[in-house]
């Protein structure tokens, strides 16, 4: 089967583009043309597959939400092993004979008024 010759007409942006392109790839305008149409005609050809295409998309966001999960749960252990340092180091440095358990309170209690600050950040 042998090639066959189309005129093809195209508006200056359509032109400037199709240049753009060749230049980029380092072709000519006419090898451009001839890859364009073929992308052309295979996407008439095949379509596009939107069922794929959302499925795909789908399950990308719902790797991206568990990865967004697990990221929020390790910032909160870092979140409150930061508070617990303070909590210890200021007992420490106050000289305070504390329990353990009285510590950790404080630590949990500064825990939550930084998850409390950083909510109000949000909205």
């Amino acid at each position: 089967m042998s090639a066959r010759a189309q005129t093809v007409r195209l508006n200056p942006s359509q032109h400037r583009l199709l240049a753009d392109f060749a230049k980029r790839r380092g072709l000519s305008q006419y090898a451009m043309l001839a890859r364009v149409v073929e992308a052309g005609l295979l996407s008439l050809l095949h379509g596009t597959d939107k069922e794929t295409d959302l499925a795909e998309l789908a399950g990308e966001i719902g790797s991206i939400s568990e990865r967004l999960a697990e990221t929020e749960r390790v910032l909160d252990r870092a979140l409150f092993t930061s508070c617990a340092a303070y909590a210890y180091a200021r007992s420490a440095a106050l000289g305070k004979k504390q329990s353990d358990e009285a510590i950790a309170a404080e630590a949990r209690a500064a825990f939550e008024r930084q998850r409390s600050l950083a909510l109000e950040a949000e909205s």
